[in-house]
């Protein structure tokens, strides 16, 4: 239950076991509601464990909540009529033909597992499936092998986080930053790990000065909530050192360590389903790691030309991808080997469809597209530029989503911004558009975003369209909706937030009203 503290001594004599990070003689801590079952019982309706025995019978065990429950009871006869197994955790009661999970595991026979039924027969075999967050589209179950979770088993000694560390992790554990990065690496180093069901800014540092936490694992969303929370009395005095993750953007991490330092922020970048990872040790404002001729020996990759427009690499007169210069933005890709593999997704190979680029710099190599595009400066630091899917053309111009919310994100007056591209009709590629979120208690002020936007950006890349909310649409991984909110559009009639469209003629923003959304259809609005 929450709150609740489990010693190491106590795996294998309880149906709950240890919680994951801890070691011999020492607690692991849990803030106040965690759900430490949610580890290994599933997540909030979205993750099923399944698998064969020896027997072959197929079994699956599902996740606690009685909604998940309700909405599977109308299909329990033909999963039953598969042949597949039922189990559920929880303390509610199962509907007939499921059985009680935490029950019968506290029956088993308190020894190991026989080698013949846990070990594998290769290190490259699947250990496990973890749905990728869906940014772009549907989550598709990526598989990763037994050789992945020993690597995530160092993730935070690389991170130079040790035994006496207390970290606190507040990232879903059905994702890997959560699973295999946070709880796989306490285990890794043997610390205390304090499991958080749900982040709160306005409590973390008040968890934080209550628990001794030494050490956070971030998504670069959670510091900005952060820094966004009026000043408190808990965030002075903390034990903090280290701040661990991904996505932290450089505004956000100056004013994060401003405020909370000292303390040091180790940005890194990798995929669930991807073979290349980057770290940036040497604590460089706004990279996520450096391509120095060492790291690049021991995990290659490149950066490679890409044409947004085509949504393909650039490649020279022989067939062959163009690698970038200092500077400009290039589409990472790394060598496909058997020590950096690849191994896709479960489901047909059309899911794993434009992941692989073949004949990339020799005939018949192969290179895992990470759909990410990076710049590398001329000191050999990596910075994060944008996604593939994300940066669009207008005006003949590629338009970086990163760099212009970077600029808008400047005005005091907003606290969240989420910038995407949308078609027009009559209009080739597609216009800027960006979700905004006021911080309180401030007003829109249309008149100084419209001087931030033509102070900072180029024309091409200023905003075609606004749309005021009151918060922004993200992944359970806390991260931007862009897909689902370019679906969305910009008609007025459909939408009942605010929204507002570039008088370019008058050089000001102005109310999308239905009028103006009726002369830009017919051309007479120039944007």
């Amino acid at each position: 239950g929450p709150g609740r503290v489990w010693a190491v001594s106590s795996l294998g004599r309880s149906p709950h076991r240890a919680e994951p990070g801890c070691r011999e003689g020492r607690e692991c801590g849990a803030a106040p509601h965690a759900l430490p079952q949610r580890w290994w019982g599933g997540a909030r309706g979205v993750q099923i464990g399944c698998g064969v025995k020896n027997s072959g019978s197929p079994r699956c065990a599902l996740p606690p909540h009685p909604e998940f429950l309700q909405s599977l009871e109308p299909d329990l006869p033909a999963l039953r009529a598969m042949g597949l197994r039922l189990w559920a955790a929880g303390p509610e009661t199962h509907p007939a033909g499921i059985s009680d999970l935490l029950a019968e595991a506290s029956a088993e026979v308190d020894e190991p597992v026989p080698g013949y039924l846990s070990a594998p027969q290769s290190i490259m075999d699947t250990c496990l499936y973890i749905f990728t967050s869906g940014t772009t589209g549907l989550p598709k179950a990526a598989r990763i092998s037994h050789l992945k979770i020993l690597q995530c088993q160092a993730f935070y000694e690389l991170c130079g986080a040790h035994q006496e560390d207390v970290i606190y992790l507040a990232l879903p554990l059905y994702h890997m930053s959560g699973s295999l990065l946070g709880i796989v690496g306490c285990l890794g180093i043997g610390a205390t790990v304090v499991l958080k069901s749900k982040f709160s800014a306005g409590q973390f540092w008040e968890d934080c000065q209550q628990h001794r936490v030494t050490v956070f694992q971030y998504i670069g969303e959670l510091c900005r909530y952060l820094v966004n929370q009026p000043p408190s009395k808990a965030e002075h005095g903390h034990k903090v050192r280290l701040a661990v993750g991904s996505g932290l953007r450089p505004d956000t991490w100056e004013r994060f360590v401003r405020r909370f330092g000292p303390l040091q922020v180790l940005e890194t970048y990798g995929l669930t389903e991807g073979n290349v990872a980057t770290f940036n040790y040497t604590g460089q404002l706004g990279a996520v790691g450096r391509a120095s001729w060492l790291y690049k020996h021991v995990f290659p990759f490149s950066l490679i030309r890409y044409d947004v427009t085509t949504g393909e690499p650039i490649r020279d007169t022989q067939g062959h991808c163009v690698a970038t210069c200092p500077g400009e933005p290039g589409l990472l890709v790394a060598p496909v080997s058997q020590q950096s593999p690849f191994l896709g997704y479960a489901g047909g190979p059309e899911l794993g469809r434009g992941k692989l680029l073949k004949n990339v710099f020799q005939p018949g190599d192969v290179f895992f597209n990470t759909g990410d595009l990076l710049v590398c400066d001329d000191q050999g630091f990596l910075r994060f530029h944008d996604r593939t899917g994300d940066t669009f053309r207008w005006k003949g111009e590629n338009v970086a989503t990163t760099e212009v919310a970077e600029a808008l994100e400047s005005l005091d007056f907003l606290q969240e911004v989420n910038v995407y591209g949308v078609t027009v009709p009559g209009h080739e590629g597609r216009a800027g558009m960006a979700a905004l979120v006021l911080r309180a208690p401030h007003s829109l002020d249309l008149v100084q975003l419209y001087a931030r936007v033509s102070e900072n950006l180029p024309p091409y890349a200023w905003p075609r369209f606004l749309r005021l909310q009151e918060s922004l649409a993200t992944t359970e991984t806390f991260k931007q909706q862009k897909v689902r909110m370019a679906k969305e559009g910009f008609d007025p009639s459909a939408l009942s937030d605010p929204l507002y469209v570039l008088d370019q003629a008058g050089g000001a923003y102005l109310p999308l009203t239905a009028a103006r959304y009726s002369a830009l259809l017919a051309g007479d609005l120039r944007i």
